[in-house]
């Protein structure tokens, strides 16, 4: 492992910016301070007139392996978001076969293992009968996902006692996809009879309701409260959800928290017509005042993450009737460039933005020794500037799959560098060909 010196940074850390110098060595960040030259390092990099972040960390993508990998898989997409600046990751459970066992839990483990570009870690999936699987859930899991509206296989929970079990019993952070499957099947039912097999796209919207989302994101926070779980909701989509969660910004104080998928603040309805299938998801991307509503909640701290969601579907399976279209979108490549987009819009501040999607995650899923720039902590690092006016920065695609939602945005940031566990895993558009991901720990 070769020591690296970075100097002339302007560093964004902790709600504050400093130019200072960093010295890596052994993969952790042992000095921050100003006129570090005289250390001898194997590697210099010249950061003058560039920022120096912590890498971001999405808690929810979807890598698609095991079964999935013709459309993605854990070495594609991880190395798609070190391009892009993602130095950690936590991956969802329903795969084929869904990962609803400790010991599928650690057979995934060990295919990431010197396969993943980015440091990783996965969840362990639930159904209305694994609560003895759960209640035994490995320290190696970031936590336990519960699909409380229609998924694949058998994950769908919606046996009210297996859930009261869960939140009961469960011994990690719980994170909770919240719709309600009754009243999705009522609304496609209502929409099947109104346009037969020509259901509009913009009606998911309907389909997918904010009722749906509102009716079962209370029942997961009415649970939480009454058996005192650690709750984490997340995609939240509409306007009455945000007012659900606390406006503290003091993330490691609350049991209940939130997240907001970067493609809900993003687009709205009135989207669908210029993106078509290819912004199908679930939740649904809803009305314009909803995707308001999400980004003042983040900056109002009811929301204190900001992840991806990131779930690739083929080109071509992205268009034909509505019900055929898979929910969910490739963007972890232009994720982190997609955040800083509100920064360059004058909505977020760069310091909330690294808060988001770099340190309260961290803090949400208690991982230890990530997610902030400080001395011993392993060196999580994206190193990036602001392109200039007219300049195009030219990134090939990395997704399996091929494609982006976000790739039509015309981007102001350019990553320079990215550091995973001290190692420079990607830089200046090279290509990497060894992966330094590590398993994340965590500090319960």
């Amino acid at each position: 492992m070769k020591s690296i010196l970075i100097t002339n940074a302007t560093i964004i850390n902790e709600n504050s910016r400093k130019i200072s110098d960093i010295y890596i060595n052994n993969g952790r960040i042992e000095q921050i301070s100003k006129n570090l030259s005289h250390i001898q390092a194997d590697i210099v990099i010249d950061a003058t007139d560039k920022y120096v972040i912590p890498g971001m960390i999405d808690d929810q993508v979807h890598f698609r392996e095991p079964g999935l990998t013709d459309k993605a898989d854990i070495r594609s997409e991880s190395l798609a978001g070190v391009i892009g600046g993602t130095t950690t990751y936590m991956d969802m459970p329903n795969n084929k076969p869904p990962i609803v066992t400790n010991e599928g839990l650690d057979k995934k483990f060990q295919v990431a293992k010197n396969r993943s570009f980015a440091n990783y870690s996965f969840y362990l999936g639930t159904t209305n009968d694994n609560i003895e699987e759960i209640k035994k859930t490995s320290k190696r899991a970031c936590g336990v996902k519960i699909f409380m509206g229609a998924s694949t296989g058998n994950m769908l929970v919606d046996n009210i006692k297996s859930l009261e079990n869960i939140f009961l019993h469960c011994p990690k952070l719980i994170a909770t996809h919240c719709e309600s499957s009754p009243i999705i099947d009522k609304n496609f039912e209502a929409a099947k009879e109104k346009y037969g097999d020509d259901i509009p796209l913009e009606l998911h919207t309907e389909i997918r309701s904010r009722e749906c989302c509102i009716e079962s994101s209370t029942l997961a926070i009415n649970l939480a409260r009454n058996y005192g779980s650690r709750l984490h909701v997340l995609h939240l989509t509409t306007k009455e959800e945000v007012d659900f969660f606390s406006k503290s910004a003091d993330v490691a104080g609350k049991s209940i928290t939130a997240e907001v998928c970067i493609h809900h603040m993003l687009y709205s309805k009135k989207d669908y017509a210029r993106k078509k299938g290819f912004i199908k998801c679930n939740p649904s991307i809803k009305e314009e005042s909803d995707r308001l509503a999400l980004i003042n909640g983040v900056i109002n701290n009811n929301i204190d993450v900001i992840a991806t969601d990131h779930a690739p579907h083929l080109i071509s399976e992205k268009s034909g009737k509505y019900e055929d279209i898979p929910a969910g979108l490739p963007v972890i490549q232009h994720s982190l460039r997609a955040c800083l987009e509100f920064y360059h819009n004058g909505i977020f501040s760069l310091e909330q933005i690294i808060e988001k999607i770099c340190h309260n995650p961290a803090i949400c899923y208690n991982v230890k020794e990530r997610g902030f720039i400080r001395e011993g902590y392993w060196a999580d690092l994206v190193i990036m500037d602001f392109l200039k006016i007219g300049e195009i920065d030219e990134m090939p695609m990395m997704h399996k799959c091929g494609w982006s939602a976000f790739s039509d945005v015309p981007f102001k940031t350019k990553i320079n560098t990215t550091i995973v566990s001290g190692n420079i895993a990607y830089s200046d558009g090279v290509i990497p060909e060894q992966s330094f991901g590590l398993e994340l720990e965590f500090n319960d």
